[in-house]
């Protein structure tokens, strides 16, 4: 699979299962973007056109982080055997938290389960 396939498989795809070690790097990864463009939105003076530019940035990239964080969720829980839809609970503010560095702790299946045969690669493969 093509690198590119990879990153939007690990970003956007809901099948197959993501290791603890990739689910915080990527997490991180998009914290890191949403930082800086809230960082950059503020450094501009109010009401200025630069500042709406950064403003509609910043909200695209949350769009997409939000997508991508479900996604790497479900993955996550299919590593630990669970069924996706618990990642609803990312969209519980307190829950979200524990979540988080619950999927980042706890340890995946060793060796094939239902979701896939190995962490870090898409169901079927």
């Amino acid at each position: 699979m093509p690198e590119k396939d990879k990153l939007i498989w690990l970003f956007f795809r809901f099948s197959g299962r993501v290791s603890r070690a990739a689910y915080f790097l990527a997490g991180l990864l998009l914290a890191i973007v949403q930082a800086f463009l809230l960082y950059r939105f503020t450094l501009v003076p109010e009401d200025s056109t630069a500042g709406q530019g950064w403003a509609v940035a910043f909200w695209l990239v949350m769009v997409v982080a939000i997508w991508s964080n479900i996604a790497l969720s479900v993955k996550r829980l299919h590593d630990i055997g669970k069924p996706g839809i618990i990642a609803a609970a990312l969209f519980i503010p307190i829950i979200s938290i524990v979540a988080f560095i619950a999927l980042c702790l706890i340890p995946g299946n060793p060796g094939p389960n239902q979701y896939g045969s190995r962490p870090n690669a898409p169901a079927g493969t």
